[in-house]
Order: C-alpha cells, then structure tokens, then sequence
C-alpha cells in the first residue's frame, strides 16, 4: 500500500514507519490520520514483524497538527449546536484511535525522535512503547498556547509515564522541554548525539526485542498495559486467566534447547488478521 505522508520498510523482522513530509515539517495533515493508523494496522494484520519503529525525516520528528485539519474542522462548526457537537465529538474519538493503533499493536512500537515534536506528535510518542531521541530533541504539549485542551491523548496517558506534577506545568504552560529534561522524567529511555547513533541503537534493541518468542512479548505487551489501568489483584487474575489459554511449551522448549546448543532461536510468527468468514 502506498501512502503519502509516510513511508513503510521492513529490516529482517523489525518494520520501519518513517513519517515523511520534511518540508512540511511531518505535520500531520488530514490524510495522516487515516494512514498512519492503516499502516500499524496493516503491519499488525500482516504479523511479520515483530517490533515497528516509528522514526521521521528531516529536521524534525513532527509539528504536530497540520493547520488544514483545523480549517476542515471550522467548516463543521455550523448549524444545529447538538448536531455540530455530535460530529464534533466523533472527529475527536477518529483522531484518536489513530494512536489506540499503537496501544492495540500486538508487537512493540519504538518511537525515535530528531528536532522538534509538538503538540499531536506527544500525543503519538506517549502511546509508543518506548521513546528515544537525539540531544537537539524538544518536545512540546502546545495545546494550550493554542487556546485549545490536548485531546488525542497526552493528557491521559503523559501522567502515567511522569509525575503528575510536572505534566500539569508542562500541559498548563506548553514550554519546551529538552531531551535531557526528558531523560531525567522517563519519558525517554535515552539521547543520542545525533539521529543516526540513535536509529542505530533503536534498531538493535528492536533486534534483541525480535529474537524473542513473538507470543510472549505480546503477552508481555498486553499485560504490562493492563497492569497500568488496574490493581495488582486485577492484574494477577488477569494474568492466571491469560497464562490457562496462552500458556504453551513450544516456544519454551525452542527457547531452552537454543541456550543449550548457544544458537539463536526461530519460533514461528502470530497468525495473521482473522479472515473474515464466507457465508
């Protein structure tokens, strides 16, 4: 599938979305919104890879919301109030599915990050896995100097990544804060001194990540993202439920034969998208 705003590769097991509009500085125009969520969904659906890392070209990673999604969405604010908020409404939760595709990814999403990512680029990052960047990298919750409320997901997922303190200084003031900055909170894992030692680095931890049974990262994946929105009890019996129809011993016997024999291990792939059924 061809896209126009970004671009899909594939290393070995590890698939490469790289956002590309360096002209436009990445920003995400209305055909962004389809096609990146297509795109995870279509790696995801294919299950030959196992990690995706979502990287960009250009001096920077992405300025956020493209000005011609705002200017689609003026034309929408005409009419019956109650019907104009019913769209309204509905536009908010497409542009946010667009990173739920993240979240629901059976495999790992890697953000790497170059230059500047604002507004609906945290919105992407925070629902990445991971997150890595170069030492010139700035990040931006620009929502509120914009006279608007971030609502594609920073909101809800930064506070459970960093304190909460600081996301409501960052959130109410919409400043920039550096690579080091974000170091220092967690949000990203770590810098580089420039983009190409990071993807470097990004694509061997993907590597590492890859050797891996690709049935036990995502139990590990979707378990680690339940255990975030519930208790240690809930996640337990969650866990105890998931391993009872999960739990098998191929990969595990592959696994521990391979450290035996000191040879790199091959398990099989995920299934593929669920076909839909022919009446």
């Amino acid at each position: 599938m061809k896209y126009s705003t970004l671009e899909v590769k594939y290393e070995g097991l590890i698939a490469h979305v790289v956002l590309n509009r360096p002209e436009a500085m990445n920003s995400m125009n209305p055909a962004f919104w389809t096609e990146f969520p297509a795109a995870v969904r279509a790696i995801d659906d294919e299950a030959k890879a196992r990690v995706i890392i979502v990287s960009s070209t250009g001096k920077h990673f992405s300025a956020g919301m493209d000005l011609a999604v705002f200017l689609n969405m003026k034309e929408d604010f005409k009419g019956d109030p109650s019907r104009r908020a019913e769209r309204m409404r509905r536009t908010v939760k497409m542009l946010q599915d667009s990173f739920t595709a993240i979240e629901e990814a059976r495999m790992p999403v890697i953000g790497a990050v170059q230059g500047g990512a604002i507004g609906g680029a945290v919105d992407l990052l925070s629902a990445c896995d991971m997150r890595y960047c170069t030492n010139d990298a700035f990040f931006s919750i620009k929502e509120t100097q914009l006279g608007m409320t971030a609502d594609v997901g920073t909101l809800q997922r930064l506070p459970k990544l960093i304190p909460i303190g600081m996301v409501k200084e960052l959130a109410y003031t919409g400043r920039n804060f550096g690579a080091q900055e974000a170091q220092q909170l967690g949000f990203v894992n770590d810098v580089f001194e420039s983009q190409d030692a990071m993807l470097e680095a990004v694509t061997k931890v993907a590597g590492q990540i890859a050797a891996n049974s690709p049935l036990a990262v995502s139990g590990t994946k979707t378990m680690i993202n339940y255990a975030v929105e519930h208790s240690v009890s809930e996640s337990l019996d969650y866990m105890a439920t998931w391993q009872a129809g999960m739990f098998h011993m191929e990969d595990v016997f592959t696994a521990m034969e391979s450290q035996k024999a000191q040879q790199q291990p091959e398990f099989p792939p995920l299934h593929g998208a669920v076909k839909q059924m022919k009446s």
